[in-house]
């Protein structure tokens, strides 16, 4: 990985911030009963996948950073699974699905660039 000041300068950063703010967008049109079920958890993945990241280069280590970088991976994940949920439901119109996964995809796949550069040896 090069030396950067702050994680926030990453492209996979600034990638997951926007996605979580479109996902933040795209739930205000959810139906009311769902703002503390599927909502809350569709944000709150979300929100962890840049949330993890930024805490996990605050830590000690590359080897911290990486498991932090890990849980960001595994969010992501989750979120996979909630679009899925949103779109069976009815709750999410199939093309902006394929949309949303796609963005999801790329963040992980973005993700596991990261991680690899993390266990890169030469640093």
């Amino acid at each position: 990985m090069d030396k950067i000041s702050s994680v926030e300068e990453l492209k996979v950063f600034k990638r997951s911030h926007e996605f979580t703010l479109n996902i933040y967008r795209i739930t205000k049109q959810s139906p009311q009963a769902e703002k503390f079920g599927l909502v809350a958890q569709m944000r709150r993945a979300a929100a962890s996948i840049g949330t993890n990241l930024l805490e996990g280069s605050h830590r000690l280590s590359r080897k911290e950073f990486r498991q932090f970088v890990g849980i960001s991976k595994g969010s992501a994940g989750e979120l996979k699974y909630h679009l899925l949920l949103a779109k069976d439901l009815g709750y999410l119109p199939e093309s902006e699905y394929f949309i949303l996964r796609t963005g999801v995809d790329q963040i992980s796949m973005m993700l596991n660039g990261l991680a690899k550069s993390l266990t890169d040896t030469k640093h």
